[in-house]
């Protein structure tokens, strides 16, 4: 039998679809446009702690075509980008604006953002939910998290979206718009630093991510002035971008199974189980990549220094072999699923997706408890990063209510 070959720079291509799953039965890996593919889940989770793997990302760029430019230096020094001392620097200095007891704490201020959000459309009974929902949400959490003015966040999400296409398979021809939002982000971002400065020197601190920040320049092995920009260039587009993706895709899921969406506003404190869930059969991010350091060999698979491979997120998490029974449902803990990576470059800002999500996905299905697509909506090729850039959805309108809060 010939190895089969997967097109993953083809925007048609889909990672999810059948074909995926009949080659993990045949084999654990495949060759692709980008290296080779992991379709298993064991493999794949085993991969990702390897140390004999460095993340894979570095190379996007010039995988590519973009080997020079504002946007190739600055994807050169992203945190997804480093390696060794300075990634742990780095990661060990921005660690404090992400501890779970941190984003815990702005629980209230994320429900009430919802509820805000759902009263408006609630009582129409249709919505455009990812214009009217999911990407105010995740924009106005990222102001808050990074302390700045709420009413800024259909700018920064212009920029986070635009800058957002870094991740996808058209990189190369949406690159005049990524450097454009890249351009304001820098401006934006450098902006807030010198206005939380001044705050700092008027010992009017801040309690929120760029003041953190700041008091870490302070800190050994300090922050510089440079990397706090590129970092938090870097946080808004990844903390906007996969955040609305992903609700978009857990509304796509749940909606596909309407007793898990009854189950769920049942049982809200079931929120957080189904954010795994749905990262585990529909993750926006599709592949995680890394690059061999030194040469290895692997259950038969030689992979030369420099070689990149890629996890691909949905085919492990519903591997049978590691899920016995890998259909969707909210109730079951399963294995960790791989949507966050693993290891060294396991995601910063794991906690932030995981809260906000677990608190605006109970809210949404109790106020929409009958909720359908309203149409086919528009979606991005279902591959390197993926979500819908449009998804109307239609329900019998709820009246505006007094703000609920989920307790935990």
């Amino acid at each position: 039998m010939s190895r089969r070959y997967f097109d993953l720079a083809d925007p048609a291509f889909d990672v999810t679809s059948p074909v995926v799953h009949e080659a993990r039965d045949e084999d654990w890996y495949v060759e692709t446009s980008y290296g080779w593919a992991v379709l298993r889940y064991d493999e794949g989770a085993a991969l990702l702690k390897d140390r004999r793997f460095q993340q894979g990302n570095a190379q996007w760029p010039a995988q590519n075509g973009i080997h020079s430019g504002m946007f190739s230096d600055w994807w050169k020094e992203v945190l997804l980008s480093l390696e060794g001392d300075d990634h742990l620097r780095l990661r060990r200095l921005l660690q404090p604006a992400f501890r779970n007891k941190t984003i815990a704490a702005l629980r209230p201020r994320f429900q009430e953002l919802a509820n805000e959000l759902i009263d408006a459309f609630a009582p129409r009974g249709q919505v455009e939910f990812v214009s009217e929902f999911a990407e105010p949400y995740s924009s106005r959490i990222l102001c808050v998290l990074l302390g700045l003015p709420e009413d800024n966040w259909p700018q920064v999400a212009h920029w986070a979206d635009d800058l957002g296409k870094a991740f996808g398979i058209r990189v190369k021809e949406d690159l005049p718009r990524i450097e454009a939002a890249l351009d304001g982000l820098y401006g934006y971002v450098e902006a807030a630093i010198e206005e939380r400065m001044t705050r700092l020197r008027d010992d009017l601190a801040q309690d929120d991510l760029v003041g953190t920040l700041l008091q870490a320049q302070e800190q050994e092995g300090k922050l510089s002035r440079h990397e706090l920009g590129v970092a938090l260039v870097f946080l808004a587009m990844a903390g906007m971008e996969t955040t609305r993706n992903q609700i978009g895709l857990a509304l796509q899921t749940l909606l596909s199974y309407p007793d898990q969406w009854r189950l769920l506003a049942e049982q809200p404190e079931l929120g957080g189980q189904a954010v795994e869930e749905i990262m585990r059969v529909n993750p926006t991010v599709t592949w995680v990549t890394r690059e061999a350091i030194e040469d290895v060999d692997l259950n038969g698979l030689h992979i030369p220094a420099g070689g990149v491979v890629q996890v691909l997120s949905h085919s492990a998490g519903t591997d049978p072999a590691a899920m016995p029974d890998p259909s969707f449902d909210i109730t079951q803990l399963r294995p960790p699923h791989l949507g966050f990576g693993a290891g060294a470059h396991h995601c910063l800002g794991h906690f932030v997706a995981r809260t906000d999500m677990a608190v605006a996905l109970p809210l949404l299905a109790q106020r929409m408890p009958d909720a359908v697509p309203d149409g086919p909506g528009q979606w991005l090729p279902v591959s390197g990063n993926t979500g819908a850039v449009c998804f109307p959805i239609r329900f019998t309108p709820t009246p505006r209510q007094r703000q609920v809060r989920i307790h935990h």
